[in-house]
């Protein structure tokens, strides 16, 4: 893990916003790198900001990260990751395209752009990558109908 990316976010409890963003059966990802891995996926999201609805924070996530204006849905699920130095509880929302182009955005909390590419996948991509370098969500839910039906709090490992 880059030092910079461990400065930031590492030991401390974070807790993030991530949004499920489908098009037909493809799922809209991020390729972030400085991560341990040379390629990390994940739905885009980010920290929730002080003073700010959870809903919002993942609005200017994804308008940040992908250039997509969005609006979000149903809460569906939460996460919880403890892998020093990282501590992290992530809300996944269901979320809907509403307008913008498709592109690689930054994210403001780091020197370094830490995001490599934004796509959306199908799910036979995103499992035919190595486990290292994708979300652990994609370890417990083995389809997107898993994943679209997955509810309550797992802990990933």
């Amino acid at each position: 893990m880059n030092k910079e990316i461990e400065e930031v976010y590492g030991h401390k409890l974070r807790v993030r916003v991530c949004g499920l963003c489908w098009q037909n059966d493809h799922l809209l990802v991020l390729d972030h790198q400085h991560m341990g891995a040379d390629h990390f996926w994940a739905p885009p999201g980010g920290g929730i900001d002080y003073e700010a609805s959870a809903e919002d924070s993942l609005i200017k996530e994804f308008r940040e990260e992908t250039g997509l204006n969005v609006s979000v849905g149903d809460f569906l699920f939460a996460t919880e990751l403890i892998k020093p130095p990282l501590h992290g509880i992530e809300l996944f929302f269901e979320v809907h395209f509403k307008s913008g182009k498709l592109q690689v955005g930054h994210d403001p909390e780091t020197k370094i752009n830490i995001l490599k590419e934004v796509a959306f996948k199908s799910y036979e991509e995103i499992l035919a990558m190595p486990p290292t370098h994708r979300h652990g969500i994609f370890k417990i839910a083995a389809s997107p109908f898993e994943l679209r039906k997955l509810r309550g709090y797992t802990r990933l490992l």
